[in-house]
């Protein structure tokens, strides 16, 4: 099936991409200290994103003093994907977000 141009270009001004809703990953960089794969959970529940719990997985850096966390989770909005991001970048003991 082909969709004409100005659908494409429509989808891409709405969503940037993503097609909500739907279920997306996030990544979260921070401290080996701060049990980040309980906090990061714990953060998008909070805010009300049905997090995907048997998904979350965590790798440490060579070092061990930082660890990454990543997590699916099911949002029905642009709004509601940017608040997690925003949410888990607003926790000290979180680096960054991707």
């Amino acid at each position: 099936m082909m969709r004409d141009l100005d659908s494409i270009d429509a989808a891409k001004k709405e969503g940037q991409g993503f097609q909500f809703p739907g279920e997306f990953e996030i990544t979260a960089m921070g401290n080996a200290s701060a049990e980040l794969t309980v906090l990061v959970p714990k953060i998008l529940t909070g805010i009300g994103v049905r997090v995907l719990h048997e998904t979350v997985k965590h790798r440490h850096s060579k070092e061990g003093n930082f660890v990454s966390v990543t997590v699916s989770f099911h949002c029905e909005t642009r709004e509601e994907y940017d608040a997690a991001h925003v949410a888990l970048r607003a926790d000290p003991d979180i680096r960054y977000t991707m």
